[in-house]
């Protein structure tokens, strides 16, 4: 699911890829690292483990390819 936009393009710090409600993670693309599955749990953690400063808030820095901020349903116990 290789998005359309070449994120390493676009200036943003973080691409976050479309959202597929058949996985309960989403492709979240870092600059300097490329692309990695990631859930919700990890997604903050993960991006200021690289990025100290940054502002998840800032549309210039992090870019939703849609639904902002939603991440899939996924229970415990589930693959």
């Amino acid at each position: 699911m290789e998005n359309a936009t070449d994120p390493s393009e676009s200036g943003h710090l973080v691409f976050v890829d479309s959202y597929d409600a058949d996985s309960r993670y989403r492709r979240v693309w870092l600059r300097g690292w490329g692309w990695e599955p990631m859930e919700r749990e990890e997604f903050e953690p993960r991006v200021r483990r690289l990025f100290p400063d940054i502002d998840l808030d800032d549309p210039g820095q992090v870019h939703w390819v849609d639904r902002p901020g939603q991440w899939p349903p996924w229970h415990p116990g589930e693959a």
